[in-house]
Order: C-alpha cells, then structure tokens, then sequence
C-alpha cells in the first residue's frame, strides 16, 4: 500500500506537535493521547503510523536531527565568512535555540538525551547517530577554518570538535539548571580559546 500526501502530512504533524510538546516534558511526561489531542487526529490513528511509542520516539529524533543538520549546513555555508565566523555563528544560533526558557522543540536533543539513553536503546542509538553527525560537521567546520587560516587548533579536529559539542551540552544543561545564561557565556569563551579566536 503506497501512502498518500495526506498519510505523510498527518504522520508529520503527529511528529511535529511531539517534538514542541516533549521538548518541554520530556519522552516520559508526555503520553500518546496528549499529543494526539493536541494534533486533531483520532486517537486510533497513532498505531496507524507508529508501531510503538519508542517507534515514534526514534522517528520524531530522526526528523529533529534532519532539521537541525540542514540548519547547520546553512551556517556552515553562509558566504563571505570566514569558517571561525561562520561557527561563532553557529554558537550564537545555539545560544538562541538552547534556552532555558520555551524552545518550540528545537532543544529536543537536550532536553532528551539522557532521558532516552536510559529509556530505549533504539533511541539511544538514534540520538548518538545524529550527534555523530553534529560532531562531524563540526570537525570539517574545524578543518576548513584551519586551513583558510582564519583559527588553530591544537589537537587533531575531530577531537576538538567533540570537545566543543560536549561543552554547549553541558553549558545547554547548566542554563536550565541556574535559569539564566552564564553558563553559555562561559562555553563562548571557552571555544574562543580552543579556536584561538581574538575576541
């Protein structure tokens, strides 16, 4: 059976109103039904689309991270930046979309990760792909500004790309802990000096 437009548009919109309402509540505090309610859509139709709720979990992770990855495409590719610019960019994006206060789902591998890690090993396994790849983009980011010479570096690039990811987590954790954005100013800092960046 090949879905329709319509199939594809209300699975979205399940996906869509799951990821706004976990990014607030977490997988756990959030139940089937809310969502659905919230969606408009019947409450039988979920198993339609979904064959679990860890399903849903793994398809709602997989359409945040391709969102995000292309929104990390675009920064990297902005012309007429140099690729130290272009990442400050992409820290200052962060700052904005990571917050401790309403994020409309685009904190969802913060307010996520640890909780799934713990939850479900396919959804662990889907947040750790798409973190990869996070770190991945982050490490070209790294490698081409090396050599265009606009930063340095002083380990190999992946490492200091995993690094830099780790601590706008952590900086991401510690801002909802302390409820205001010391902490992002610190990680800002903080990878101006791994990048050897003048301020």
């Amino acid at each position: 059976m090949v879905a329709t437009n319509d199939s594809f548009d209300v699975r979205d919109n399940i996906l869509a109103v799951g990821q706004r309402i976990m990014a607030g509540k977490g997988f756990s505090g959030v139940g089937i039904n809310e969502i659905l309610s919230e969606a408009g859509v019947p409450k039988g139709s979920f198993y339609h689309y979904f064959k679990s709720k860890d399903a849903f979990g793994e398809a709602l992770l997989a359409r945040y991270f391709e969102t995000y990855l292309a929104e990390i495409d675009q920064i990297m590719s902005q012309p007429g930046l140099t690729m130290a610019q272009r990442l400050m960019n992409y820290f200052d994006s962060w700052q904005q979309n990571q917050s401790f206060s309403e994020c409309q789902g685009k904190c969802l591998a913060v307010k996520l990760g640890a909780e799934v890690a713990d939850l479900s090993e396919s959804m662990r396994l889907a947040m750790k792909h798409g973190t990869d790849q996070i770190i991945t983009r982050l490490a070209y980011a790294v490698e081409a500004g090396v050599a265009e010479g606009s930063l340095k570096v002083d380990a190999p690039a992946a490492v200091v790309a995993e690094n830099l990811y780790q601590l706008w987590l952590g900086a991401s954790v510690m801002v909802k802990i302390v409820r205001q954005t010391g902490p992002f100013d610190a990680a800002m800092a903080a990878s101006r000096q791994v990048l050897h960046l003048v301020s």
